[in-house]
């Protein structure tokens, strides 16, 4: 992992405003114009491509320094596949959450069938280490194929119950509104790849938000959430 010096290395622009202007981007509904204006007035002469590019060089950076404090995913798991159009096209962002609408994990797919599923079932038991008691699942049915055959793959893996609930499913949808919120502010997703990487972002600062992350082994004095930003990327 990068120093922070290497990280910021041969940029324009100090890496607090790069920080800075990233979370707001993610965080909060605003157009990128208005991000513009923002910085106008703080005589700093900015572009909104300019963040566009910052979001997709930066969020996997970030992703990763602050999954080091994750806190693990609780045992039962709500997975959806909602919608997102990406150039004016429809693909399916595959998410599951947990108590609350903790966030455990996402794939966007271009697609909406068994293989889909699975690649994100197989990543999400990787990423966490371990698998879920029960999972919710709406009632398509290449969805349910796809958890039970990746549980096959695991020792125990027949011992998580799969259950299909369209009511219990309503606490991920109601989830998903912050993300559609932010992202039809935006100017339009229009690749793949920058898509991915500003979903995964908008589920980052969610995710810091609702308190996602063990970070009482940092000691950080001040409880401001651009110093707590600066901490846990610095270290």
């Amino acid at each position: 992992m990068l120093s922070m010096d290497d990280l910021f290395k041969g940029r324009h622009f100090d890496r607090e405003i790069i920080i800075l202007r990233v979370r707001w981007c993610l965080r909060f509904t605003l157009r990128f114009r208005d991000l513009e204006e923002m910085m106008a007035e703080r005589r700093v002469s900015l572009v909104h491509p300019t963040i566009m590019r910052w979001i997709t060089r930066y969020v996997p950076e970030f992703e990763k320094r602050w999954n080091r404090f994750a806190c693990r995913a609780g045992v039962s798991w709500r997975v959806a596949e909602p919608y997102v159009k990406i150039r004016g096209k429809w693909t399916y962002l595959y998410r599951a959450v947990y108590k609350q609408g903790m966030a455990a994990d996402f794939l966007l797919r271009v697609k909406r069938d068994v293989a889909a599923a699975e690649a994100f079932f197989r990543r999400a038991f990787k990423s966490h280490g371990r698998l879920p008691q029960i999972i919710t699942l709406d009632g398509f049915r290449a969805s349910h194929l796809a958890a039970r055959e990746i549980l096959n793959e695991h020792q125990g893996g027949n011992r998580t119950k799969i259950r299909s609930s369209k009511y219990l499913n309503n606490l991920i949808e109601q989830d998903h509104r912050s993300i559609e919120l932010r992202l039809g502010r935006m100017l339009g997703l229009k690749r793949f790849r920058s898509a991915s990487i500003t979903i995964a972002g908008i589920g980052l600062v969610h995710r810091v938000r609702k308190g996602q992350f063990k970070l009482g082994k940092l000691r950080i004095k001040d409880n401001r959430v651009p110093e707590i930003w600066n901490e846990v990327l610095a270290v």
